[in-house]
């Protein structure tokens, strides 16, 4: 009874799922219901109601005053209040996250690449070590250079980027395709798992239902 159960649950919990495709308000509903369990109650409601918490009227009121961006008339305008609060926070936390998650340590490895004593404490060889720091250092700074949006005005003509700004743009455009093109065989290898584990789990809600010979 338990498998039975469990593989209903499954497979109920798949096909809303799926059936974003065509009836999304089932996969909305879900998901505000995931919300509401996971995130709502037991952050917001919970606290305030069982801990009696009063700093969680703040965002119970930004919460409120977000919903009035779905309301017509003046009335919308509260929405501004929250809306612009999550921007900014939105914005510093990803500028904050880019400089030290990405530029920072980037940075530091690729500096890294060419330092032979790195090389002997890790044990590797030195010609490996200078070819791959190499190729990471060219590969760093062509695709800075892709992204290089200076360029020299030219009269009645469109402006036209540096001869070697070019040059170092085209070899980070490959660099930029290929990493592109990882990426996107990662993204498609995940989602035929995840396909592949959905049907595996509608064919054993089924093979429960059958009868057995």
């Amino acid at each position: 009874m338990g498998d039975l159960l469990s593989a209903l649950i499954i497979f109920i919990v798949t096909l809303s799922a799926l059936s974003y495709i065509f009836m999304g308000d089932w996969a909305a509903g879900y998901g505000g219901a995931i919300a509401l369990r996971s995130v709502l109650w037991p952050m917001l409601f919970q606290p305030l109601i069982a801990e009696h918490q009063l700093l969680v009227l703040v965002p119970l009121l930004l919460v409120v005053l977000l919903l009035t961006k779905a309301l017509r008339g003046n009335i919308s305008r509260w929405g501004n209040l929250p809306v612009g609060y999550l921007v900014g926070v939105g914005a510093a936390v990803a500028v904050g996250g880019a400089v030290r998650g990405t530029i920072f340590p980037q940075s530091v490895a690729t500096m890294n690449a060419l330092n032979l004593h790195l090389a002997a404490r890790q044990g590797v060889s030195p010609l490996e070590f200078l070819m791959t720091g190499i190729f990471m250092l060219v590969g760093t700074v062509t695709t800075l250079a892709y992204f290089h949006f200076g360029a020299r005005p030219r009269r009645n003509r469109p402006p036209q980027r540096a001869g070697w700004i070019a040059a170092l743009a085209t070899v980070g455009e490959w660099f930029i395709a290929i990493a592109f093109g990882a990426l996107f065989a990662g993204v498609l290898l995940a989602a035929a798992t995840a396909l592949a584990a959905s049907a595996g789990q509608i064919w054993q809600f089924f093979s429960i239902l059958l009868p057995h010979g």
